[in-house]
């Protein structure tokens, strides 16, 4: 039991010191990279939002002229 307790504590201790070892080889972006691709980001965003916006609203007045078609049929 004691031996299985202390085969634990050094996985978890192996485990953190790799991630500290991983930790350093982090190369972080510079604050210019981030804001531009950040703008980037919130523009497609922005772009796809429209053009869903755009095509839920064809497909609404599709669904709208087909209900009126169907309403005049019977």
């Amino acid at each position: 039991m004691n031996d299985s307790i202390e085969n634990i504590k050094n996985s978890i201790t192996t485990y953190f010191k790799g991630v500290r070892t991983e930790w350093g080889k982090i190369t972080w972006p510079e604050k210019h990279q981030v804001v531009v691709e950040t703008f980037f980001v919130v523009a497609i965003v922005f772009v796809f939002t429209i053009f869903i916006y755009i095509a839920d609203k064809i497909f609404e007045f599709g669904v709208d002229r087909l209900e009126q078609i169907i309403r005049t049929l019977h």
